[in-house]
């Protein structure tokens, strides 16, 4: 059996805001959304070219988890973390984001793998992005 990584589920509180921020931001497309029959979940399936998904789900009836502002706190609660995507330039990738509203978390800086960078933004909704540059 093989098994690969398909995608990651976000939750977020303004399912439009959320899908014209990541698809204008990180070149995604839409999926057609979706509505889960019997209760207030809907969502969509937002797909990168290189083949990464990312899910956005909202629930009218949910109430505020824990955000963390960086990722080492991030990291001190179970659960959720942050999503990691590799890019060819740690430090452009990171002002482009911030112009386009995403909040700082970590400047861009040496990974502790060696010959990498890396940074940390939030999305509109403080859910954490990492920008990878594996050299």
């Amino acid at each position: 059996m093989t098994t690969r990584f398909d995608h990651v589920g976000v939750s977020v509180p303004d399912l439009a805001a959320a899908t014209a921020w990541y698809c204008a931001t990180l070149g995604l497309s839409t999926a057609p959304p979706f509505a889960v029959p019997g209760t207030d979940l809907s969502g969509v399936m937002l797909l990168h070219p290189s083949g990464y998904r990312i899910e956005l789900l909202h629930r009218p009836s949910a109430i505020p988890g824990t955000v963390a502002p960086t990722a080492l706190e991030a990291a001190g609660t179970h659960g959720y973390g942050h999503i990691c995507l590799c890019v060819p330039d740690v430090d452009a990738e990171f002002a482009r984001l911030v112009a386009a509203g995403a909040a700082q978390s970590m400047p861009p800086c040496a990974s502790p793998r060696p010959g990498a960078r890396m940074a940390f933004v939030a999305d509109p909704f403080g859910n954490l992005i990492e920008l990878l540059d594996r050299a």
